[in-house]
């Protein structure tokens, strides 16, 4: 079977799916490259907006046939199109015997994606999470928005799926590899929507993003695997683990934390890995009525049209310092995302639908390792120092700082939102001012950012405008060494660093690509197990 990928077909917004296939098969045409594709699917649909009201979807197109013309290259990239090979996901196994079990700490994406794999080839992985199942942690994330309780144990950060599934299950990614296919095509089996494989900002939405998670916990079992909720990882040496009094040999170690173990870390540190510090974000978060976002960023089409909600990405440098919109969430609400008593986090989640009254997104300053001392557990320290002063400025009850955009660039306080009301945890937010809360490099920054994404989006600088902090956990804040071919950690010989938690992923693609990356190191050293996959 020849696969061709057409590129840059343009069709008007008001255009059904059955138009780009009907271009596709015109640019074949004039190619001569398919006298009749058996097969043509969408691959990419994006929306271009830059020339309103004539908005348009600019898409690209997979066509299948069992032979291509002998077409000269050069011509076929003067239609736009390029030869395509399908890679499938290749699982080798090695011929070394594993003395144990794989063990993987965490659920979240690289977690689950490595258990995954390594269960399918036979291996029965032990995945031990410390927060709870996702029924657990719907109860207790609902709990605490509502007011409740906070668990430190389960919550937007710990628990089944990891701090991606109380987000707004976003696929984007900037990474380039053969293995986001793999992930895509899984996810969709596990219930996740078809359109992933094809938007160009594939979303599932945290109310989806669960049931995925749930089946990807039942496929793992079925296959043989084992998944233990609330079991907290406090000690690792060499060839075993520590949860509680209990000790857990393992053959192979896959370390897929996430970025807020920040326990783990510490006792990692203090093991003797080779921990660096690394650049991180922090921030605010924003938020818009989603229609002013849309019509800002549409005009009038946007209800024309039936277009999907406006997304944007925004950014801006001074120096060799950078302000970006980070983790945008469509009609969407700020979430409580704490993982320590005493200190206050938010992020950003939406459901399917994206159907909630404002937008909101992390507006974010990159922070250098010269910024807070360079060291692993000096970075650790900053984001720490951030949320707890986050907690004092809000009461000491959870609730959030905010403050308006017109506030903070004016140097005045106490404006309280009125046409654009906060969403964390239902409104419960204390006026502040971030400077007394936020490094002056990060305020300036912000200011700067403001400024100029207004000048980029009409409105997104109101006076008006909520500020809701603080956005701490855009990454990881430290690296777990490993070797590049092995992925081992640096100096062991059965532990291998993972995910976001140990540096080497930013989002729910790219962790679930290094889960795939270190499982598939394991099997191409390790014996295939006898047991049925």
């Amino acid at each position: 079977m020849q696969r061709l990928l057409i590129e840059n077909i343009r069709v008007p917004a008001s255009a059904p799916d059955s138009a780009v296939l009907d271009a596709a098969c015109r640019i074949l045409r004039k190619s001569g490259a398919f006298s009749d594709p058996i097969r043509l699917e969408i691959h990419r649909k994006s929306i271009d907006a830059r020339r309103k009201p004539n908005i348009s979807f600019v898409c690209s197109v997979y066509a299948e046939a069992e032979s291509v013309a002998d077409t000269d290259d050069t011509a076929l990239h003067a239609l736009g199109i390029k030869r395509s090979e399908y890679e499938p996901l290749a699982l080798p196994c090695g011929e070394t015997p594993m003395q144990g079990r794989p063990v993987i700490i965490g659920f979240g994406p690289a977690g689950m994606f490595a258990a995954l794999v390594l269960a399918v080839c036979g291996f029965a992985p032990l995945v031990l999470e410390r927060g709870g199942s996702i029924d657990e942690r719907i109860a207790a994330v609902e709990a605490f928005s509502r007011g409740g309780s906070f668990d430190p144990r389960t919550n937007i950060q710990f628990g089944a799926g990891g701090a991606g599934t109380f987000s707004d299950g976003k696929l984007t990614t900037r990474i380039s590899d053969s293995r986001i296919t793999y992930v895509l095509e899984q996810l969709v089996r596990l219930g996740a929507p078809e359109d992933i494989l094809w938007r160009a900002k594939p979303h599932i939405g945290t109310d989806i993003l669960r049931d995925v998670v749930r089946r990807t916990d039942e496929r793992i079992r079925a296959l043989g695997g084992e998944i233990r909720y609330h079991a907290l990882a406090e000690r690792i040496t060499a060839d075993s683990l520590y949860v509680g009094q209990e000790k857990i040999p393992f053959g192979a170690l896959i370390v897929a934390c996430g970025h807020s173990a920040r326990d783990l870390y510490a006792e990692m540190i203090s093991a003797g890995f080779s921990i660096e510090a690394k650049p991180f974000s922090v921030g605010v978060r924003v938020e818009h009525l989603q229609k002013d976002i849309d019509f800002a960023m549409y005009g009038a089409s946007a209800a024309k049209y039936g277009l999907p909600h406006a997304e944007y990405a925004l950014s801006a440098r001074s120096g060799d310092r950078g302000v970006y919109s980070f983790c945008m969430c469509p009609g969407g609400e700020v979430v409580a995302a704490a993982s320590e008593e005493g200190g206050v986090v938010t992020n950003g989640m939406s459901c399917r639908a994206r159907d909630g009254r404002n937008a909101n997104a992390a507006i974010a300053v990159s922070v250098h390792p010269s910024d807070y001392g360079a060291s692993p557990t000096e970075a650790i320290a900053f984001q720490r120092h951030l949320e707890r002063a986050a907690f004092e400025a809000g009461g000491r009850t959870y609730a959030a700082p905010c403050q308006t955009i017109g506030d903070f660039l004016t140097g005045k306080r106490g404006s309280e939102p009125k046409r654009i009301l906060p969403t964390y945890r239902g409104g419960d937010v204390a006026m502040c001012d971030f400077h007394d809360i936020l490094p002056p490099f990060v305020t300036s920054m912000l200011e700067m950012g403001f400024v100029n994404f207004g000048r980029k989006i009409r409105g997104f600088d109101a006076a008006d405008v909520p500020m809701t902090g603080i956005e701490t956990r855009t990454s990881a804040p430290v690296r777990v060494l490993r070797g590049e071919e092995t992925c081992l950690a640096v100096g062991y010989d059965r532990i291998y660093p993972c995910g976001e938690g140990a540096g080497y992923a930013g989002g729910i693609v790219s962790a679930a690509v290094d889960g795939i990356r270190v499982a598939q190191a394991i099997l191409k050293r390790f014996k295939r197990s006898n047991r049925e996959g």
